[in-house]
């Protein structure tokens, strides 16, 4: 395989997947339990052999910084194997990143220093397993310049992502960012084919690109938003499909931008399918692993015509302890405490909560470090948690970290 290196943008404040990104970059949001978002992306390059990684960083990236040091410090160096973080330096100018493209314009010393053949851009906020090497095999066997991975989704979603259009042979030929009247695929007039934010580019394409860009006055320094649309004037872009090998359907894929998206993301895995991927020992999802004993769950007994002890289509990390109470539908990460009588359904619950006695919790998602109080209700009535926190047009209550009750 030729020499590839990957470069992942991790830099974005995620606005709407406030509050939880108050305290933290997007891609290092918790997710799925025991997760980092970004460990879906690395974890797709180290599967696929890609293991020269930059992560581009700017904004609130200590927790992020401390997970990829924690997390991938097993990649030997001495044979040129490395997760480093680059932060906005400014080496340039005097300007932080302005957009997508222009992160890696202000990081090209990592190409020089590397002398890759193809740069494998990608985005650290995204739930999905991919093998890089399908897309990059297809880059080279169709001499292109730049390659996009796309999937078909439903119209309806067209103003949340860019739009492609291909001819018979994939050939990139048309480009929409976030259209309210998308251009549908021509087997489907209620289907469009969207940018899923991974990119190989051959490296002196990239550059030239990039530099062009940069000299330009009115651009927004994105790929999406100008280099992409100005490539498809100039150069060879194709659309590489990412299906499913077994099904030869489109794959999961989930851009976790919102708090909605995050939640149905979580909620996904508890199906039979995207939740599979986590246990597939051939593609295994890496991640730091805490220090922490076994869930433990207690008890069994009937009360108020409910069942209190089972826990039904959850998932329940290490170190939790469920003490006589339900857990139905939910995704609890490490040191959660359900106590007594209580009943939790339909949410989220990050890091070392503890939920009292009698408490109800539905459809909500609970950030690190909050002690509920006993009889507490969540999820039951919006209007009056709306007033002290997010409450989504979906109904979904979201409770920031360490908030005080």
């Amino acid at each position: 395989m030729k020499k590839v290196l990957a470069m992942i943008l991790a830099g974005g404040k995620g606005e709407r997947l406030y509050p939880l990104t108050r305290d933290r970059a997007k891609p290092a949001v918790p997710f799925g339990g025991t997760y980092r978002i970004i460990d879906f992306t690395i974890s797709n390059c180290i599967n696929s052999g890609v293991r020269k990684i930059y992560i581009l960083t700017q904004y609130k990236s200590l927790s992020l910084d401390r997970h990829i040091q924690r997390t991938w410090n097993f990649l030997n160096n001495r044979v040129g194997e490395f997760v480093y973080i680059v932060h906005a330096q400014q080496r340039i100018n005097e300007n932080w990143y302005k957009g997508t493209a222009d992160a890696i314009y202000q990081n090209f010393y990592t190409l020089q220093q590397e002398r890759p053949d193809l740069v494998l851009v990608l985005s650290g906020d995204h739930v999905y397993k991919m093998d890089y090497r399908d897309i990059i095999n297809y880059h080279v066997s169709k001499k292109a310049d730049l390659t996009i991975s796309a999937m078909e989704f439903d119209k309806k979603y067209s103003r949340d992502f860019g739009v492609l259009q291909t001819d018979e042979n994939r050939r990139a030929v048309g480009f929409q960012e976030k259209p309210a009247k998308p251009r549908t695929t021509p087997h489907n007039p209620d289907s469009i084919l969207i940018n899923m934010g991974v990119y190989v580019f051959n490296t002196d394409i990239l550059v030239k690109r990039l530099i062009e860009n940069a000299k330009k006055a009115d651009t927004q320094h994105d790929f999406g938003k100008n280099i992409i649309p100005s490539m498809l004037k100039t150069d060879s872009v194709f659309v590489f499909p990412f299906v499913d090998k077994k099904t030869k359907k489109p794959g999961y894929w989930k851009d976790v931008g919102s708090i909605d998206a995050y939640y149905e993301a979580n909620i996904d895995l508890l199906s039979n399918n995207p939740g599979t991927f986590l246990i597939d020992s051939n593609w295994p999802v890496f991640t730091y692993e805490k220090q922490a004993a076994p869930a433990k769950i207690i008890g069994f007994e009937k009360k108020d015509n409910l069942t209190y002890g089972p826990v039904t289509n959850s998932i329940v990390s290490k170190g939790c302890v469920i003490n006589n109470a339900r857990i139905d539908h939910s995704v609890l990460s490490t040191y959660v405490s359900v106590d007594e009588y209580s009943y939790v359904k339909d949410s989220i619950l990050i890091d070392n909560i503890r939920v009292g006695k009698r408490c109800r919790i539905q459809k909500a998602i609970v950030d690190k470090g909050v002690i509920i109080p006993d009889g507490t209700e969540v999820g039951y009535n919006l209007k009056k948690d709306s007033k002290k926190y997010t409450v989504t047009d979906s109904g979904i209550v979201v409770i920031p970290r360490n908030a005080v009750f």
